[in-house]
């Protein structure tokens, strides 16, 4: 079985779709999937269908998606192997359980390769933490579950994905500065800005590579109107490092430069306390 959910869902047996056209059946398959292996309690999974407040036909209800979904991994497991779905789809005490290996379900793929990538991010292996975190980025094919009627369990799935994303995006051009690339971030900083205007670690980002390419007034104008951003907006003022970083380009402190900076830590975190 191959499962995916960084997009749409997708769930495939032998090439042969599983995912359901109803869309209760379809929540329930995608958060079985984001836990394979591990027993998804009934109450849960009745939370994200019907909130707090289920009717009180939803567990006979609830079985009966679950059958929905047994026909079909069954039918997409072929005749000669009876019972097989209960096996892949498996009833436990309190709850169900999707019996696939980590490995079948694209988001545990990418959170092995987002350690991975951290890990030798925070060892200074600067190749090896852009590497894996772009090959875990490539693995998105859109929003999470975009095609899937979310509901209050899948809701906060689908934040701590995205959010996950961003800050492998964050990190990976980290380590893409610190190999001196930050001529060819220009863009991708100057996209992610504009949709995170009060993302204070992209906008330390873009600051630095278009310092770092000869220029120093566009980066202080990215600190002049994310300032004014924050003040117009939320009444704050930006944080204590973002502050010193642009003191540093207005005194042009060696430190920025990309052959003094730090091996290890952020773009974020050059100036931290």
């Amino acid at each position: 079985m191959k499962i995916q959910v960084l997009g749409p869902l997708t769930a495939e047996v032998d090439g042969d779709s599983i995912v359901p056209t109803a869309s209760k059946p379809r929540q329930i398959l995608a958060l079985l999937a984001l836990h394979p292996g591990q027993v998804m309690p009934v109450p849960t999974l009745m939370e994200e269908i019907w909130g707090q407040e289920p009717p009180n036909s939803a567990p006979t209800t609830l079985q009966t998606y679950i059958l929905q979904l047994r026909r079909r991994l069954g039918t997409a497991m072929g005749a000669g192997r009876p019972g097989a779905a209960k096996e892949v789809l498996t009833t436990r005490h309190g709850g169900y359980l999707l019996q696939v290996p980590r490995g079948a379900v694209d988001v545990n793929v990418y959170e092995d390769l987002v350690a991975r990538g951290q890990s030798a991010f925070d060892g200074g292996d600067d190749e090896a933490a852009a590497a894996l975190l772009r090959g875990a980025l490539a693995l998105w094919q859109g929003p999470a579950l975009v095609d899937v009627r979310v509901g209050p369990v899948l809701e906060i799935e689908v934040m701590r994905l995205e959010e996950s994303r961003l800050g492998a995006v964050e990190r990976r051009i980290d380590a893409d500065l610190r190999l001196g690339r930050h001529t060819e971030l220009l863009a991708e900083l100057t996209e992610l800005t504009a949709r995170y205007p009060q993302h204070e670690g992209l906008h330390s980002q873009l600051m630095v590579a278009l310092y770092r390419s000869g220029r120093q007034a566009t980066a202080l104008d990215v600190y002049r109107r994310l300032h004014g951003r924050l003040i117009g907006e939320l009444g704050v003022e930006p944080s204590p490092q973002l502050q010193r970083l642009h003191q540093a380009m207005l005194k042009v402190d060696p430190a920025l430069d990309v052959v003094a900076g730090p091996k290890r830590g952020s773009t974020f975190d050059l100036y931290a306390a």
